[in-house]
């Protein structure tokens, strides 16, 4: 599991990347909400980062990085509206992860066939496997 210091780097890149639009939605906002919650962030210290970002920490393990990865698609599909900003942005994070670049552009694509966008992890999960191999 991530060090408090991990949890609260990404909970700012998640921030960081709802704020591309310059406008945290309400379901935005929640999604973050409960992920901080899931990762044992106070609601305090989870507020204070949309003000002041933490240290950003690359995710260590592979595993670790695909999660991050999918945690952000289901925050940009939260709200329902996938802007090209967001799209640009969001791949450009998985790069900055050193994920793959088409198992990125394979993640962005499938996602559409999904209700609501939301790629099930197993679908996520075997993208990224067929990418390494």
């Amino acid at each position: 599991m991530s060090t408090y210091k991990e949890k609260l780097s990404i909970l700012s890149e998640m921030i960081a990347f709802a704020k591309v639009d310059n406008l945290v939605k309400d379901p935005e906002y929640n999604f973050l909400l409960n992920v901080s919650k899931q990762l044992g962030v106070e609601r305090e210290v989870f507020d204070g980062l949309f003000e002041k970002e933490s240290e950003h920490l690359i995710p260590k393990t592979e595993a670790e990085r695909i999660l991050q990865f999918h945690r952000l698609v289901l925050l940009m599909n939260v709200d329902q509206v996938q802007e090209e900003l967001e799209i640009r942005r969001l791949h450009d994070m998985g790069l900055g992860m050193g994920l793959p670049p088409s198992a990125i552009d394979q993640v962005l694509s499938v996602m559409h066939k999904y209700p609501n966008n939301v790629v099930p992890p197993e679908v996520l999960i075997d993208i990224f496997k067929a990418h390494y191999n």
